[in-house]
């Protein structure tokens, strides 16, 4: 499931770039996370209000993450973006190993720098000159790293739904984004009516927000939250085959070797190292199912 989110969100770049002609970020933002919200509305019914306190903090980080990353992009450079990005699966064994008071595996440490390099690779953003847009990215990062930890601390002894926990995390981003619209410079313009900017919005409501955030939820309470970055932090080399095979952009011989490392780097986290792992991960599975 966390590959999967991996992929989608390696594909929303380019869908959200579409979208961005018709309307400006912070509106389709809105729309984007409002339309998510209001979806997954009849999920809420059955949870007690104390269960979905922890998606109002979760929410909010998400709301930074958006933000810090929309600007970022808008200031940076797209190769930049996409390697400082992925700092997130080197900050988070650091965040979990504070939050939890437990040091990760040596291997997912080993893993996450292998990422990095080939993040780098992939990117080839050698020249970082940490402009305004290059904090703004690296701050993302860290805020990824705290999401996926928080995620882990408040669902782990909470009965509340993926879903209903997307659904809340979805309403604080969607809100946010609208008030932030709304207090901007200039009149705010009216919905575009143009197919293509809802096509891209739909895939983004029903893949890129709904299914992803779902599935790290749902995944996240399951698993370490340094694997579960490991794994989403292939998201940059989904992005680049993306651009290859849909946009026609071309991919160099290094980008090749940097995506290969981070799909070597995300395979070996996630594979078990001994049976003991192995039972571990089932017997924590089968007690959240339960």
């Amino acid at each position: 499931m966390l590959l999967a989110v991996a992929i989608v969100w390696g594909t929303s770049y380019g869908v959200a770039k579409g979208a961005l002609v018709f309307y400006p970020v912070l509106g389709f933002l809105a729309v984007r996370f409002l339309l998510t919200f209001f979806l997954l509305l009849p999920s809420l019914k059955a949870q007690r209000p104390k269960d979905l306190l922890p998606g109002i903090p979760l929410g909010l980080v998400l709301l930074t993450i958006f933000l810090c990353e929309t600007f970022g992009v808008a200031i940076t450079t797209a190769s930049n973006a996409a390697f400082l990005i992925s700092l997130c699966v080197v900050f988070t064994p650091l965040v979990e190993w504070w939050l939890f008071k437990e040091r990760p595996p040596s291997s997912s440490l080993i893993a996450a720098g292998i990422s990095l390099a080939g993040a780098l690779l992939l990117t080839q953003a050698a020249d970082i000159e940490m402009n305004l847009g290059d904090c703004l990215m690296i701050a993302a990062a860290i805020c990824r790293a705290f999401m996926v930890c928080l995620t882990k601390r408040f669902t782990q002894h909470s009965e509340v739904s993926a879903l209903a926990l997307t659904a809340v995390q979805t309403g604080v981003v969607g809100v946010g984004c609208l008030a932030a619209f709304a207090l901007s410079p200039g009149l705010m313009p009216e919905l575009p009516t143009e197919p293509s900017f809802w096509f891209a919005t739909i895939y983004l409501v029903l893949f890129g927000t709904l299914f992803a955030f779902f599935a790290q939820n749902y995944a996240v309470k399951r698993t370490t939250p340094t694997r579960a970055s490991l794994l989403m932090g292939s998201e940059p080399l989904f992005g680049a085959l993306f651009a290859a095979l849909w946009l026609s952009e071309q991919l160099s011989a290094t980008a090749w070797l940097g995506g290969i490392l981070i799909v070597a780097a995300s395979l070996w986290a996630s594979w078990p190292r001994n049976s003991k792992e192995i039972h571990l991960e089932v017997k924590r599975s089968s007690l959240v199912d339960s």
